[in-house]
């Protein structure tokens, strides 16, 4: 098999897409070539049989017209190169050349799982062989050709943590600081054992979008402007491969992403020896009612549980959570990736 990959970013060291250059490690373990088109290319060190293109943003913005027109280049002038497409996330990638491919006669499986879409996915995945998801709740679980998918973390980079290690009554978040991640639910319910007084500290790592930029900065203010003052403490959005020791230093890990985003960050921490607590259907299929919420008061009282685990308790819990991390391993993703792609 000789794939073609679409992707945003080509950067180990990228703080959200990081984690992909691994994904694309484990394609070229088991296929013949991978050539990779990206919009931004940045540090990786990828095996002989891949390829690597980018649009170009790394040397500065241009108008989207232009990456469009560049993308379309590389497309055709690739063509021989590749039997079949796979593209992550980017439903924009498929509008645009969706009409080439078929031309060219190249199946196009897409990989999108988000709660939200619209018209445009619907027209996107209706040219694709299959559509690929995590959550049952993703907004493209609803088509024939969806198949649901493993969430491909690198589990043994997360595993093994020393749970004596961690800060005592330690909480970590650890996502991009835009609204869709729903950072102020925690913040609430940390309000909520700050009344009851619960000891704790709790570490929120990531970087908003340009465009989330005035949502960080209230968030901010608002933690600087209350009893949280001194409880909590924001840290900038770091790289995917540097974030082991940083689950490894915390008991807690909160999620509040609604469902139908399934993070992958749910089973990182999982794999550290965290204790996990989402707002996300998926992963209560998965852990248990102890480890879902809904909403700052049901959070609260979770924390407050969960915080008082030691000993014995604590270590059958982490267990209990570490395994549920083996069916979503980035080697169970990459053996079933292939298979979907070469069996189409």
């Amino acid at each position: 098999m000789k794939l073609l990959v679409v992707t945003q970013v080509v950067d180990r060291e990228d703080p959200v897409l990081g984690f992909f250059h691994a994904w694309i490690e484990a394609l070229a373990a088991r296929i013949e070539s991978v050539h990779v088109i990206c919009l931004k290319e940045g540090v990786h060190s990828l095996p002989a049989n891949v390829q690597v293109y980018s649009l170009g943003k790394e040397k500065g913005s241009k108008p989207g017209i232009v990456y469009a027109g560049r993308f379309l280049s590389l497309v055709w002038k690739l063509r021989h190169e590749y039997d079949r497409v796979f593209v992550h996330m980017n439903q924009e990638y498929i509008l645009i050349a969706g009409w080439l491919w078929e031309l060219l006669n190249k199946p196009v499986y897409m990989w999108r799982n988000h709660y939200a879409g619209s018209w445009r996915t619907d027209l996107a995945a209706s040219t694709c062989t299959k559509v690929f998801c995590t959550s049952k709740y993703s907004y493209t679980a609803k088509y024939k050709k969806t198949v649901i998918m493993p969430v491909g973390v690198d589990t043994e980079r997360f595993s093994g943590q020393a749970i004596s290690a961690r800060i005592p009554h330690s909480i970590l978040f650890l996502a991009r600081m835009s609204p869709s991640k729903n950072v102020g639910i925690l913040l609430d319910a940390l309000e909520i054992l700050k009344k009851n007084g619960t000891p704790f500290t709790a570490s929120l790592y990531g970087d908003p979008l340009p465009g989330d930029a005035l949502y960080y900065a209230s968030l901010i203010e608002r933690v600087h402007t209350s009893a949280l003052s001194g409880s909590v403490t924001f840290h900038a959005g770091i790289p995917n491969a540097d974030t082991p020791p940083i689950y490894a230093a915390h008991k807690i890990f909160v999620n509040c992403s609604p469902s139908g985003m399934f993070d992958k960050t749910l089973f990182e921490a999982a794999a550290s020896g965290c204790l996990v607590l989402a707002s996300s259907l998926d992963f209560r299929s998965l852990a248990g009612i102890d480890y879902y919420f809904e909403g700052e008061t049901q959070l609260a009282d979770r924390l407050e549980a969960l915080l008082s685990y030691t000993g014995g308790k604590l270590l059958n819990a982490t267990k209990e959570l570490q395994g549920i991390t083996s069916e979503e391993s980035l080697t169970a993703l990459g053996n079933r990736l292939v298979l979907e792609l070469a069996g189409s």
